[in-house]
């Protein structure tokens, strides 16, 4: 038995739940707007430096046990709109095993995280200046192969069925309406080529919900259910279709007499992922929201929820010196042109009494570090790339250069968007630009640094630049 080290750069979104702080429905500025993005700022960082980890325990042993952790210290500095620079400063620690049973048959994976945050005195906002988060738990599951663990089907058998419980991340599709952290019951089973999901779960209560409101903002509690179909026969694409559905039974913090923030949703979606030829990947997913939700100052009816948005891209990598990478992005989702003060909450929201249009999900995408809105209300475009430019240089051979563009348009243009800031009635948000370089200087240190940049539309009254910078050193074992 022997520790593996791995290069795991994760910022956690966990790491801010608790600083998020109210948001009044006047159309101001709102702390929490600007906190909101910090934390998709994060989980950005989080998803790109995200790497597999390695097996290197041996096959043949009834158990494989492996276990490893990480030190970790990242450095940010951002101009959030109310304030023209911020500093915080965010080292952590983790440490994760894996234990494997019976050739596979079981499996049980945890991982436990430490985190310390600091804000410069005057920059915290609505956040404490220091805090300390965890010990905690992010992953903790176990999986059981029933077929293995029961001897009832081999490796090449055509029915297969596997069921992982705890604590996990669930993406169905592309990840563009689920890709969320949660305590679930995951089945998973193949026949032949059809491949068949199903999911139940519940949000973890101390992350930050969807509904973007003083009273709820902070805490969420939520059951999941959902089904996702797919197809593998296909050695190049691979279609699928889902449900999902969402019970919201958040309960306000005060209680709130005049105001209900429950937003029940129902989600219908396909698309596919696949390669056109070698080395050109796409991926495309649709979605059709259904449900009900409180518009503004309502408390005892409710609002039909008719929703819907896309997601598609394509991705070119060349294998040839450089290796460089090109792609391109759009992103879509529905706005509600009655929604001028708060795009994904109930008070200052939708107007009581009418559709309520505003695409929401629990799904992640890049939408640039500056500006980190939610797919609400908004088109946006990306291209982007990356090139590794230092192959014949031993210290720099691993070093990963890239850049993101954005451009940002609202669907509706009198409808807010979830920057609150974005004040004026007015479809041009703006554009944006990131640029990263990823040095993995040894096979257990690493190092990163990501800028963003944000130009402000006629969306916005407030046409200063805003600027975004996070500088980070991993050291795995």
């Amino acid at each position: 038995m022997t520790g593996q080290g791995i290069i795991r750069m994760r910022l956690d979104c966990l790491v801010l739940a608790g600083w998020l702080a109210c948001a009044a429905a006047t159309g101001q500025p709102s702390q929490s707007d600007a906190l909101d993005r910090f934390i998709k700022q994060q989980r950005e960082i989080d998803k790109q430096l995200e790497r597999d980890r390695v097996e290197v325990a041996p096959i043949g042993s009834l158990v494989d046990f492996q276990w490893g952790g990480w030190v970790d210290y990242f450095f940010m500095r951002y101009d959030d709109g109310q304030q023209e620079s911020r500093v915080a400063h965010r080292p952590g620690t983790a440490l994760w095993t894996r234990i494997s049973i019976d050739g596979g048959a079981h499996e049980i994976f945890a991982r436990m995280r430490l985190r310390y945050s600091y804000f410069r005195p005057g920059d915290e906002g609505a956040a404490r200046q220091e805090d300390w988060f965890g010990p905690e738990f992010d992953q903790l599951w176990y999986q059981v192969d029933w077929g293995k663990a029961l001897r009832l089907a081999a490796p090449g058998d055509p029915f297969q069925v596997t069921t992982r419980v705890g604590r996990q991340t669930v993406q169905f599709g592309t990840g563009f309406v689920l890709d969320l952290p949660m305590d679930a019951v995951l089945i998973d089973a193949r026949l032949y080529d059809l491949r068949v999901q199903g999911l139940l779960g519940r949000a973890i209560r101390n992350l930050p919900n969807v509904v973007r409101d003083n009273a709820v903002e902070s805490h969420s509690d939520r059951n999941f259910a959902g089904m996702q179909l797919s197809y593998e026969g296909w050695e190049q694409h691979v279609p699928f279709v889902y449900w999902l559905l969402n019970d919201d039974r958040t309960k306000e913090r005060p209680k709130d007499p005049f105001q209900d923030y429950s937003y029940d949703s129902f989600y219908l979606g396909g698309g596919a992922a696949g390669e056109i030829v070698k080395d050109l990947r796409y991926w495309g997913e649709g979605v059709m929201q259904f449900g009900r939700s409180f518009g503004d100052g309502a408390w005892r009816s409710r609002d039909y929820i008719e929703a819907w948005g896309w997601n598609a891209g394509i991705e070119k990598l060349w294998h040839t010196a450089w290796r460089p990478r090109l792609s391109f992005e759009y992103m879509f989702g529905s706005g509600d042109a009655d929604r001028i003060y708060n795009a994904v909450g109930s008070r200052g929201g939708n107007r009581s009494g009418t559709p309520d249009r505003g695409f929401s999900g629990f799904g992640f995408r890049d939408t640039g570090l500056a500006l980190a809105p939610t797919v609400t209300n908004l088109h946006i475009f990306k291209v982007g790339g990356s090139v590794t430019p230092f192959e014949k240089v031993q210290l720099l051979r691993e070093m990963e250069l890239g850049t993101n563009w954005f451009l940002y348009v609202k669907n509706q243009g009198r409808g807010a968007i979830s920057d609150s800031t974005a004040d004026n009635f007015d479809p041009y948000v703006g554009w944006g630009m990131d640029y990263f370089v990823n040095w993995r200087l040894t096979s257990d240190l690493a190092f990163t640094i990501r800028c963003g940049t944000f130009f402000p539309g006629q969306a916005y009254s407030d046409q200063d630049t805003r600027y975004f910078l996070l500088t980070g050193l991993t050291w795995s074992f």
